[in-house]
């Protein structure tokens, strides 16, 4: 039996885990905005510095779904702690670097630990919760993961530039420690299976099959353009570069707004809120192939992709909660893989295409990919209603009753 979870320290555990989701998107994005200063003091060319993110991504791919099978009966506070730890070690293994290889071989242990923590952080967080509000939940989780992009980055590349690229790897050590402690503290210990959404409340292998493919391709569609937008930005819509930091940052804003709008729908209405990012997102980006020359439009084009891809990934991650077949870790796990596999082959994608067509097909060809799986889910979503209210994966369903407590959110 698990043991019961105030609704002022289930609030704080949302906090800590939103604030370690911040620190492992910092730590995996933080090389971009570095590359110019660690390429010339290890002696690397900028192309392997940057394989110190791709390279993270294709780990993360790799290792989620066994991490979280090995991991599946160890107590989330333990778990959850040591995986703080070693991204606080990690870190500082980073900071303490003197040469490429010992930065790659920090990369890869932190990636191994964000391979892990994303795995089992969204059962965990929204366990306390009632199924009713739990895609809130997962909304004000994902919060951190899109600040992430918009601060954290910004702040690592400034502290960096200030006092050197080591100690932005030891800031983030720091600030990895202190949410270890946290964990620690806040989160209660109690066996996994025990936890409030350790399955999902209306499971369906064939439904949640296909939102991983759904997945893999909508965010394959938004890394085509967005792992290249700015050469995008320089040669189509002809922006100079000193505004290139500003427009990233419309974008990342657009994101935030993207996540706290979805956390009004997810629980009401969660096919709508997967549906209606891809739709904006597919929108924008056809709009961008079309009329990215034209800098006002391309500018409320690109903050509508932003906007999409952060809702469209929340609400993956709430409906996962609902339609996984099993363990809610491991079906965690599997989306996680979807996501970086989609982020891999996007990337890949994307690079392919703009040396060989330059920057304009990026739009298009992403574009295309988020309608194909706008078409799956929207597919998918006729068929469920066709056969009748049985198929529908409602917000509630079986595993209601298994709550730590339930908590409110307001």
């Amino acid at each position: 039996m698990a043991p019961e979870v105030s609704p002022r320290r289930a609030r704080a555990v949302l906090v800590a885990l939103s604030l370690a989701a911040f620190a492992f998107i910092t730590t995996e994005l933080l090389p971009v905005g570095l590359l110019t200063h660690i390429a010339p003091d290890l002696d690397r060319s900028r192309s392997q510095v940057g394989l110190l993110v791709s390279g993270y991504a294709v780990v993360v791919v790799l290792a989620s779904v066994p991490l979280a099978r090995l991991t599946q009966r160890i107590p989330r506070r333990q778990l959850l702690g040591v995986t703080m730890l070693l991204f606080a070690a990690a870190n500082a293994m980073a900071a303490l670097a003197s040469t490429y290889a010992v930065l790659a071989g920090s990369r890869v242990v932190t990636a191994l630990a964000q391979a892990l923590f994303w795995s089992i952080a969204t059962a965990t967080v929204t366990g306390p919760f009632p199924v009713a509000v739990r895609g809130r939940v997962v909304a004000l989780f994902a919060t951190g993961a899109t600040l992430a992009p918009v601060l954290g980055v910004p702040l690592g590349t400034w502290l960096g530039q200030e006092a050197g690229w080591r100690t932005a790897f030891a800031a983030l050590a720091g600030v990895g420690l202190a949410i270890a402690v946290a964990v620690l503290v806040l989160l209660p210990s109690y066996p996994p299976a025990a936890g409030g959404a350790a399955r999902g409340t209306a499971p369906d292998g064939r439904r949640f099959l296909l939102l991983l493919v759904a997945t893999a391709l909508g965010i394959g569609g938004f890394m085509t353009l967005q792992t290249y937008v700015t050469p995008f930005l320089l040669d189509v819509s002809g922006f100079a570069d000193a505004v290139l930091a500003p427009l990233l940052f419309v974008s990342g804003a657009a994101g935030v707004v993207g996540t706290l709008a979805a956390a009004r729908t997810l629980d009401s209405r969660p096919t709508a809120s997967l549906l209606a990012p891809l739709s904006i997102g597919t929108a924008s980006l056809f709009g961008l192939y079309a009329l990215g020359a034209l800098r006002p439009g391309a500018i409320a084009l690109l903050a509508g992709i932003g906007l999409a891809y952060a809702g469209f990934g929340s609400a993956v991650q709430s409906r996962m909660l609902q339609l996984a077949p099993g363990s809610t870790d491991i079906a965690s796990a599997g989306v996680s893989t979807a996501f970086n596999a989609g982020i891999a082959g996007g990337s890949l994608l994307g690079g392919g295409l703009l040396s060989t067509l330059g920057a304009r097909p990026l739009a298009l060809v992403g574009g295309l990919l988020t309608l194909a799986a706008l078409a799956l889910l929207a597919v998918d979503a006729w068929r469920s209603r066709a056969a009748g209210p049985a198929s529908a994966a409602a917000p509630d369903g079986p595993a209601a009753g298994r709550e730590i407590t339930l908590v409110s959110i307001e």
